[in-house]
């Protein structure tokens, strides 16, 4: 063989050695990352599973926030004592049409409530022992109990409630306590990994991870406890489930940027979707509470539109308003209430708010979540839309009752209304109880409310035993808001009843 013939074999033996890992490459490529389709980008597995091993080098990584998170986030335990019932609170009997409701009682209608556990989470926010929660954990507990991360337990005692946010302080006493730092929710963006942790299904502490989905949602679930509610909620895929409520929902840097208090589920259970309560709301509530025992809640006097109208609704709303309606362009006012902060500053119907603070303004939700961060009395500058001319006003903020003044939290007892008096000792001989209170008249207060009628005797609170006014009066003194009993009995008829009322904010 000459030198031609052999440089002639090794060229050929190149060539096919090349086109082989040539045609190698492309059926690999197919295979694994299929044909891309014109002006579609493409996917690249080799060049994916190189990004992850680079990803894997600079992998963001939850333990130094789960590390600084945990300790600060509790489980709490209530228990509600087993409690008589009036046949106004009993289930239906099905015989009743025929026979009356007293036929359910001949067949062991029930009368006791059973004692009720329960249990949720918490978040330690001072290291003197304050700890935040949801109103729906603890209302109505008699017993709240606290367990730390550590196994270490204590008796807590309620500070005060907010229905209308679902947010409620609790306190443990002692020194030192591990508390997590507040982060700023207003940073907080979508796709931004945040982690849950609780304690779902009474299980030990849990961390879930998630991200961020979307802000400011309304999904229509404070209105259950509360008159007024607030609804801005973050909303996330961190897995949250039953015993979650009033934990924490921390950034990676460990900060508490929201309380989770909800998810969205046909059973029950996680499906894909939690809520968690802004913490830039979450602090002033709660320094409402701790300083006042009630939230100064501010209002802008002004009424507007509910989120996701149908096509029907947004054309009566625009024959209403005499403009177009574009969702995202503001909140649209529909009213502005004579006295209300709005209609003071000169707010009208059809005008558009853009922004308050100048913090952009895109729906209600987003417009409670920034009045709730002030107190009646606050000055605030509006930006709102005339006309299509942007247009900038200060808003005085007003509460409730359209004044300015700091909101007095009204003793339980002068709620209840009514004429209440001590009841006789011959009528206490006579039913063999200790004592009492005499309703003499219901009146036009919450105990109007219930099905309570004139003449009731009051013996109880709660499960505990009341035997005169004074007593009545300290029973209810440290109770601001929630659900009471008022136990008691009517002279002369058999059986003994409890009446639940829901004490509210002002």
């Amino acid at each position: 063989m000459n030198w031609k013939n052999g440089l002639l074999i090794v060229g050929i033996s190149a060539s096919t050695a090349l086109a082989s890992v040539w045609g190698y490459g492309k059926y690999m490529e197919n295979q694994q990352a299929g044909i891309q389709e014109q002006g579609k980008l493409p996917v690249n597995y080799a060049g994916f599973m190189s990004g992850a091993n680079n990803a894997a080098n600079n992998a963001i990584d939850f333990t130094a926030a789960a590390t600084t998170g945990t300790p600060a986030v509790v489980h709490i335990k209530t228990r509600t004592k087993a409690k008589q019932i009036s046949s106004s609170q009993r289930q239906r009997n099905p015989f009743s049409d025929m026979f009356g409701d007293d036929f359910g009682d001949f067949f062991g209608g029930p009368r006791i409530q059973p004692e009720q556990r329960a249990s949720g989470s918490g978040v330690i926010i001072t290291e003197d022992g304050y700890i935040v929660t949801n109103n729906h954990v603890i209302d109505g507990a008699d017993e709240i109990n606290v367990t730390l991360a550590n196994k270490k337990s204590y008796k807590a005692t309620l500070i005060g409630q907010d229905p209308n946010s679902d947010l409620a302080v609790i306190k443990i006493e002692g020194k030192a306590f591990p508390y997590i730092v507040y982060g700023n929710s207003d940073d907080a963006k979508l796709g931004q990994w945040v982690l849950a942790i609780g304690y779902p299904f009474s299980l030990d502490v849990t961390v879930t991870a998630g991200i961020i989905s979307a802000k400011a949602r309304s999904i229509d679930i404070n209105g259950r406890q509360g008159a007024n509610p607030i609804e801005s909620f973050i909303q996330t895929d961190a897995a949250v489930n039953p015993g979650n409520s009033g934990g924490a929902l921390i950034n990676t840097n460990g900060e508490l940027i929201g309380i989770n208090s909800a998810i969205a589920s046909p059973t029950g259970s996680y499906a894909g979707y939690s809520y968690a309560i802004p913490v830039n709301m979450v602090k002033k509530i709660v320094t409402d509470i701790v300083k006042f025992g009630t939230v100064q809640r501010a209002y802008i006097g002004i009424s507007y539109p509910k989120e996701n109208l149908s096509d029907e609704a947004k054309r009566e709303l625009e024959k209403e308003l005499g403009t177009a309606y574009k969702e995202g362009e503001g909140v649209y006012i529909t009213d502005t209430p004579e006295g209300g902060a709005a209609a003071s500053a000169g707010l009208k119907k059809g005008d558009i708010i853009t922004k308050i603070q100048g913090v952009n303004i895109t729906s209600g939700p987003e417009l409670q979540e920034q009045v709730a961060r002030y107190k009646p009395g606050d000055k605030v500058t509006v930006q709102y839309k005339r006309g299509g001319k942007e247009n900038s006003v200060t808003i005085t903020l007003k509460n409730k009752a359209g004044n300015t003044d700091l909101v007095r939290r009204s003793s339980v007892i002068e709620k209840l209304g009514g004429e209440l008096v001590n009841l006789d000792k011959k009528v206490a001989t006579a039913n063999d109880v200790p004592g009492g209170v005499l309703v003499k008249k219901v009146g036009n207060g919450l105990l109007s409310k219930s099905r309570m009628e004139d003449g009731f005797v009051i013996t109880g609170i709660n499960g505990k035993e009341i035997v005169n006014l004074d007593e009545l009066k300290i029973a209810l003194g440290n109770i601001k808001t929630g659900t009471i009993r008022i136990d008691g009995f009517y002279p002369g008829f058999e059986g003994r009843y409890t009446y639940p009322l829901q004490i509210t904010e002002e």
